[in-house]
């Protein structure tokens, strides 16, 4: 081990009289454990809520979708859909969507009606998700509702009166007609509904494929968009490219969607909200680093008679704030490595014991929900440690050694 590292372990670790300066240190080095405990914590619970809207969100985005580039719809019988089985899709589920209008009783909500054949349970696993109620869409005229709709419109079950679907005919507007010559307009009865997400619980209703066809003066292969279930194994990547070589070229007017292109608003503030914590602990990091640059500096002055008996010794200005430096940079090192070794052991008993309780609200989760990443570690380890480099070669170097 060299001098300048000798010096510095023993500055740190050495049995001697205590004094402020020592107790600073400590208090450093227990600062930056504490900022590095919180930032693996933080990105790791961010983490788990993350997994879990994505987990919901994934209920009505298949992982891949087939939709027309231009306009609302387009026909099947163009599309050999047997041929999707070569790239890696197990199955496929027609869907038509159309903004309705929806009267129960006295009550209206304008939701997004969603028709969907007998494969739609299969690809998304929406018939596990149900609050309250059964999965019967091929009964005919029956309605799965999101929660709040449910709720808004005063819905109970089992259903005593229909729901009035309302949805404007094509080539038509409201401006001097009547309602039965502005609107399509069907019956069908609620039969379940859902809880899944808030963004989903207040704009969906889930209803028959033929339903909505009929409603909207559709041919019976006339669907808004495709969903694409992949079989076990299968990389979502290659398949949308396989698709797009094999499907897309020869029908220019559709696109094939993954679950990043369905929710490009969502991935894009996740990805945002999570650069922001990194950002905004980083400043936390580097506050804590400042009773690191004190004790650093107070080190050196009650270090004096070391340093000039050292410096007698023939030993090089250079040298002293190499050990100097190296005590610094031991402090960081034990600091991180303790805080990521803490912050692991937290979230590890949230995770297997839920300390951390949601409160005895609904929520789909009792305890918050915790997911580490060994990114995260990485990235929280590289990061502290070059702050606090950066604060330690500036406080040495600005030092009267």
């Amino acid at each position: 081990m060299k001098i300048e590292a000798l010096i510095a372990v023993r500055y740190l670790f050495s049995r001697k009289q205590r004094s402020v300066v020592n107790v600073i240190s400590w208090i450093s080095l227990i600062g930056l454990m504490v900022s590095t405990m919180a930032l693996i914590v933080v990105l790791s619970v961010y983490n788990g809520i993350g997994d879990i809207t994505k987990t919901l969100f994934n209920t009505f985005d298949p992982e891949l979708v087939i939709e027309p580039a231009e306009g609302r719809t387009f026909h099947t019988y163009e599309i050999d859909l047997q041929s999707l089985g070569n790239s890696g899709v197990e199955c496929v589920s027609r869907i038509a969507t159309e903004t309705a209008w929806v009267t129960y009783g006295q009550n209206q909500s304008i939701v997004k009606l969603r028709g969907v054949d007998s494969n739609y349970a299969a690809i998304t696993g929406l018939d596990t998700l149900l609050s309250v109620g059964e999965y019967r869409l091929s009964d005919g005229n029956t309605l799965i509702v999101g929660g709040q709709i449910f709720h808004e419109l005063g819905m109970r079950l089992p259903a005593t009166m229909p729901a009035a679907v309302h949805i404007p005919k094509r080539g038509t507007t409201a401006m001097g007609l009547t309602m039965d010559q502005a609107f399509n307009i069907g019956y069908a009865y609620p039969v379940a509904n859902f809880f899944i997400q808030q963004d989903l619980d207040r704009q969906y209703v889930v209803t028959d494929l033929a339903f909505v066809q009929r409603l909207m003066n559709y041919a019976p292969d006339e669907v808004s968009s495709l969903a694409l279930k992949l079989k076990p194994g299968a990389d979502v990547k290659k398949v949308k490219k396989a698709i797009n070589s094999s499907l897309i070229t020869h029908h220019p007017s559709l696109v094939v969607k993954d679950r990043y292109d369905q929710q490009p608003l969502y991935y894009k503030i996740y990805s945002t909200e999570r650069f922001g914590i990194y950002l905004i602990l980083s400043l936390i990091v580097l506050i804590s680093t400042l009773s690191l640059v004190a004790s650093l500096s107070l080190l050196i002055i009650n270090k004096r008679d070391d340093i000039f008996i050292l410096r007698s010794m023939g030993m090089e200005r250079q040298g002293l704030r190499k050990a100097f430096m190296a005590e610094g940079l031991l402090i960081c090192a034990l600091a991180t490595v303790a805080g990521l070794v803490l912050g692991f052991v937290v979230c590890f008993l949230q995770q297997q014991f839920g300390i951390i309780r949601m409160g005895d609200g609904n929520f789909v989760v009792s305890a918050f929900p915790v997911a580490m990443r060994a990114v995260d570690f990485l990235i929280t380890f590289l990061l502290v440690m070059a702050i606090s480099t950066f604060s330690v070669v500036l406080t040495v170097r600005r030092a009267r050694i």
